[in-house]
């Protein structure tokens, strides 16, 4: 029964995905936004009012200026076609006259649409603190009761930072009296980065030609360079134009809901949008939302929690919310674990309660929380009984693989995680099996660094842990240098690090990933010599280190339209071994005035906040003659903070 349910999915998927490769659409119904039924050689709505229908990006698609004199020149074609045909009409009534004849637009075969098969669609009761978290019946996820004051963050959206996109969300809620339901609402709304959310039954109107040439505009710069598309498996099939996600949501919360899809959700996977528009919105987080009622009670907290941090709002109204959805997720979590069933909707809510929190949130945020790598134990079984490891292992040498995209985040987490802890990354020996067969696992796609770098970046971390074990030094010391030889394969060619925005402006997924996975090569060679016996931060080889990687950090775009909240980690790597006058914290300082208050948000605040302390002891120390440093996970735990900093 179970392997007819796969298949079935499976079967869904793939017909979605035929779908979602075969909607192109000539270039004339795109231009005047309409839906096309991509006839050839000519599609109907083209045939009926006389335009010539292209199927091949023309001269004027890749020029602002050149497409809105187009969309004029077609007005005028269509009103000099409707009137043709009423006089047309007139006269046959007496004579039989010659249709009118048809309108060519200039057009040139030599460019050829890159976007057109992955276009993105346009679519028309309180729990107690006192719950018992030990009721899953797998030993070990929720062992403890303990919840120690978490660290959460957020990153503030700027109106020029992501590519605009537009969505109709359903929403459906039903208010109680007595416990007796009473009524039952059903609004719809749609939401736009060009537009706050809308007022619960008065959707804004989506024929809006400005935004929509930004959108195409932003679409095509990007086929400058290659693009990989259909890159991961996804968990669910992406939504279809006429699609319209139905979302069910008590009127209570619906404001969360809002906040969630209109401010948090743009936040979360930055590369992936960069390198696959409009992806995270329809094959990641709102097929989630509308099947997945533990991951929508995830989302619903996460946007409290970004509220809370943004707004500035105190009382016990928003930190009730906070936590009952957050108590919530647990709950239904723990239900499906003691069933154990519906391991994939468990494991998709599972790394958003981990990885959603590195977006939302003040790093004095002090509500009860489990510690993520408690949730994280859970996650690891979960991948475990979907046997998640060995399908993306029988990948390897596979041409135009897709890895199972929850697979990747979780290997992303797994990876920075066990740096976090000092210990060996849970599928460590899944990631040496693709080092050894240089196979890719979509970490690049999706989080910017290259894969063979964060291999090797699990080699440390369980050179790391053994070390921790008091590995023998000479046995520590030969690893140090087979594992420095690794790294010294993965530089790049002379010339390959250059600025990732292109002539016009636009960024270049691909230049992106090669700046940002130069950054993190940087940081694995510090985290590597960090190892060392007898560790000294002021020597010239670890300045140099530090310095190459500040360098580094030029290539990649900062500011509220950049990519800081993706380098947390190397950042934290290099900057607690940076010297008083380095360059490293003149480029932090710099960076972080440029992210403004977002800068005091996520992942990002956390580490400039930890910074300060380590920076302060340490330097300090070398002040008074004393070389040895305070290691920065040392600070954390001093400071009571247990949280992800990715």
């Amino acid at each position: 029964m179970v392997g007819t349910t796969n298949a079935a999915n499976a079967a869904k998927q793939a017909a979605a995905k035929m779908h979602r490769r075969s909607r192109t659409g000539c270039f004339t119904c795109r231009l005047r936004r309409k839906k096309c039924d991509e006839g050839k050689p000519s599609c109907r709505a083209c045939k009926h009012l006389g335009l010539k229908c292209e199927y091949k990006r023309p001269m004027w698609w890749s020029n602002n200026e050149q497409r809105r004199s187009q969309k004029e020149h077609i007005k005028t074609i269509i009103k000099r076609t409707k009137l043709q045909e009423k006089n047309t009409q007139g006269v046959a009534m007496s004579a039989n006259t010659p249709p009118s004849l048809c309108h060519s637009l200039p057009t040139s075969d030599t460019f050829s649409d890159g976007m057109g098969h992955t276009r993105a669609p346009s679519v028309d009761s309180q729990l107690s603190l006192d719950y018992n978290f030990n009721a899953a019946s797998t030993p070990g996820l929720y062992d403890s009761v303990a919840m120690p004051p978490p660290m959460f963050a957020p990153s503030f959206p700027h109106p020029g930072q992501f590519t605009p996109y537009e969505v109709d969300i359903k929403t459906e809620s039903q208010m109680f009296i007595n416990d007796i339901p009473t009524r039952r609402d059903s609004t719809i709304s749609t939401f736009s980065t060009y537009q706050a959310p809308p007022v619960i039954g008065q959707p804004f109107p989506t024929e809006n030609w400005v935004q929509q040439d930004y959108f195409e505009s932003r679409r095509e710069s990007y086929a400058e360079e290659p693009l990989d598309f259909q890159v991961f498996d996804f968990p669910h099939g992406s939504f279809s134009p006429s699609h319209q996600a139905t979302i069910q949501v008590d009127e209570c919360d619906q404001h969360l809901l809002n906040h969630f899809i209109d401010n948090v959700l743009r936040l979360i996977f930055p590369i992936l949008e960069v390198n696959q528009h409009g992806s995270a919105r329809s094959d990641v987080i709102l097929p989630a939302l509308e099947s997945n009622k533990t991951y929508l009670h995830c989302c619903l907290s996460i946007a409290a929690l970004h509220l809370k941090a943004t707004e500035r709002i105190q009382g016990e109204q928003i930190d009730n919310d906070i936590l009952r959805h957050r108590f919530a997720t647990i709950s239904e979590l723990c239900e499906a674990l003691n069933r154990d069933t519906d391991h994939a909707q468990i494991l998709e809510a599972t790394l958003g309660m981990i990885f959603f929190q590195c977006s939302v949130g003040r790093p004095d945020d002090c509500l009860p929380d489990i510690p993520w790598h408690q949730h994280f134990q859970a996650a690891t079984s979960l991948v475990n009984k979907l046997d998640l490891p060995s399908h993306l292992v029988s990948l390897n040498g596979q041409t135009h693989s897709q890895p199972p995209f929850n697979m990747t985040l979780a290997s992303w987490i797994d990876i920075l995680g066990a740096t976090m802890l000092g210990r060996t990354p849970s599928f460590a020996d899944t990631y040496r099996e693709k080092l050894i067969a240089d196979a890719p696992s979509g970490l690049a796609e999706l989080m910017g660094c290259d894969d063979r770098i964060m291999y090797l970046i699990s080699e440390i971390a369980c050179l790391e842990a053994l070390k921790l074990e008091k590995m023998d030094e000479v046995q520590l010391c030969t690893h140090i240098r087979l594992l420095g030889d690794q790294i010294s394969l993965c530089e790049p060619p002379a010339g390959s690090i250059e600025h990732a925005y292109s002539s016009t402006g636009a960024i270049r997924p691909k230049q992106l990933s090669r700046n940002m996975t130069s950054v993190f090569r940087w940081a694995a060679r510090i985290y590597l010599c960090s190892l060392v016996p007898d560790f000294d931060r002021t020597q010239a080889s670890i300045t140099n280190l530090v310095s190459a990687l500040s360098d580094a950090m030029e290539f990649v775009p900062g500011g509220a339209e950049g990519f800081d909240r993706s380098l947390v980690w190397p950042l934290l790597i290099a900057g607690s071994v940076s010297l008083p006058g380095s360059s490293f914290r003149k480029m932090f300082a710099d960076r972080a005035n440029r992210l403004g208050e977002a800068s005091d948000f996520g992942s990002f605040g956390r580490i400039k906040e930890l910074l300060k302390d380590v920076w302060r002891i340490n330097d300090d120390a070398l002040a008074n003659g004393d070389k040895q440093s305070v290691h920065w996970r040392d600070t954390m735990r001093q400071k009571g903070w247990d949280f992800l900093l990715i």
